[in-house]
């Protein structure tokens, strides 16, 4: 038997899951990692810790299962995308934390450049709105910052990264002989890469004063990244996507329409529009959707939520009103609606449709009938709510009504949260046999780089459905809530103003 393994590398925790030819889960192995808040609306990881859980998760899979690498064929890589890593190729070492995809530390330097009137040319180039979700101000944020990085700037000794190439250039040997690449997907996440050319574009670099020379090689996602050596051992990386790339790929939307949403940390809706760049009008980002070697981009609609399961973390974590983020689904049960309770998650601003980085979060409707069921079944709602309004995009860009939304992810398996999505939509939901779908696109795209599978049509013959949901909510009803919910995010509009 051969077997394919993925890293995949997300906000809150690092897994590695090996898989056989069917797309069967044969280990798994995850560690979570600290969230570091240096100040509000900042959000930090350690470089090195997610380094070292890899490593150490990679270890565990293996030991858990007793396979010999040798059987392993492919390695590939998904991660958070636009967190932002700067380190000194010399000694390894990170010119402090990463700066986190939630972090909002950036708006200034974005509210500058859009008073300078650039937005339109960083989206026409890019697919972007200016931001602070994306890695390009980070990177500006951090030379201006760190004057031990502005000193070797010059020495040509610094590398940028988001947290894929950090781990590329690691497993590949580091400060001996480590690869520095990244992949389309990745790239298309930085403010920096030209969506036709899919290279770096020197505009946008003078615009931001960023160094052309310390950025990654741009790859297609299934190809040859380097060989990770472990225990004498050598297993190609061969496969490399952004996480929700990856989630895609892994759902099989291998034809323009199909769509999938993940439920992670945040929420993920894309949109395969195969090689169409549609640049959205209605707040939704236009960005690489995966590229096999030899191959045209694929490229996508997506819209981006950034608060979703991180929003139960919150609540199990800062105001203790459950202990397991599972809890919150029979805490929720509790009651039979939301008690006229809305919870708008605007914690890192409002992505899309809106971009409002000034937004912050609220709670609203509150009165004295309010108890924790309904604060639970509020933040569940907040999930769906959010999706319906990029579901509502997405058809405006598109022009395509879904016919069904497939979806993954941890929080799929809260089957009160499911039903609510397919109530508020409008259409039916489905949930495949594995729902581990972003380590799978990553092992797919892996796999497909070594011939391990041959075409997508091997993959597709692997997708399988588990359960799914139908809606049976009175239009009234679903209306009133939508309704309701999208007067309570009006307000949270405008808290936050730039100085």
């Amino acid at each position: 038997m051969e077997y394919i393994v993925a890293i995949d590398q997300g906000t809150t925790s690092t897994r590695c899951l090996i898989f056989d030819y069917k797309g069967k889960i044969i280990s798994s192995a995850q560690k979570e990692h600290r969230q570091i808040y240096p100040s509000p609306g900042w959000v930090e990881h350690d470089p090195i810790e997610i380094l070292t859980n890899s490593i150490e998760v990679l270890r565990k899979a293996f030991a858990l299962c007793k396979i010999d690498q040798r059987q392993i064929k492919g390695l590939g890589i998904t991660n958070q995308r636009e967190t932002t890593v700067l380190w000194n190729k010399l000694t390894g070492k990170p010119y402090g934390n990463a700066i986190v995809w939630q972090d909002t530390r950036t708006e200034k330097i974005c509210s500058e450049l859009i008073s300078q009137g650039l937005e339109d040319l960083f989206r026409k180039k890019t697919g972007l709105p200016l931001a602070t979700y994306f890695s390009g101000p980070k990177i500006k944020w951090l030379i201006e910052n760190n004057e031990e990085l502005q000193k070797d700037l010059s020495t040509g000794i610094v590398l940028f990264g988001n947290i894929d190439s950090w781990l590329i250039w690691n497993l590949t040997g580091g400060v001996n002989g480590g690869v520095h690449f990244t992949d389309v997907t990745n790239a298309s996440r930085t403010l920096l890469m030209d969506l036709i050319t899919l290279d770096w574009d020197d505009g946008l670099l003078r615009i931001l004063d960023i160094p052309k020379n310390f950025l990654p090689v741009i790859k297609p996602s299934s190809s040859h990244f380097g060989d990770f050596v472990l225990e004498g051992k050598t297993i190609p990386i061969t496969g490399n996507l952004g996480d929700q790339q990856a989630a895609l790929f892994g759902q099989v939307c291998f034809d323009p329409g199909n769509a999938k949403n993940t439920y992670g940390t945040g929420c993920f809706m894309l949109l395969n529009t195969g090689d169409k760049i549609i640049h959205s009008k209605h707040g939704l980002l236009t960005t690489v959707g995966y590229q096999l070697s030899g191959e045209k981009p694929v490229y996508c609609l997506e819209g981006s939520i950034a608060i979703t399961g991180a929003l139960v973390q919150w609540l199990r974590d800062n105001l203790g009103i459950i202990q397991n983020s599972k809890d919150i689904e029979s805490l929720a049960a509790t009651v039979k609606d939301n008690g006229g309770v809305y919870f708008v998650p605007a914690f890192s601003g409002l992505f899309a449709p809106y971009w409002k980085s000034d937004a912050r979060g609220l709670i609203i409707g509150l009165t004295r009938f309010a108890n924790k069921g309904h604060l639970a079944r509020a933040a569940l709602e907040a999930t769906a709510f959010q999706t319906r309004e990029v579901l509502d995009a997405m058809v405006k860009d598109s022009g395509v009504p879904l016919k069904n939304l497939k979806v993954d992810g941890g929080m799929v398996i809260n089957e009160l949260l499911m039903q609510f999505q397919t109530d508020i939509l409008n259409v039916p939901v489905v949930r495949p046999t594995v729902t581990e779908t972003t380590a799978l696109g990553a092992a797919y795209a892996a796999g497909l780089a070594i011939g391990f599978w041959k075409n997508l049509d091997d993959l597709r013959s692997n997708w399988k459905e588990d359960r799914t949901w139908l809606p049976r909510m009175d239009e009234n009803l679903r209306e009133n809530l939508y309704n309701d919910w999208k007067r309570a995010v009006e307000r949270s509009f405008g808290w936050n103003k730039v100085g």
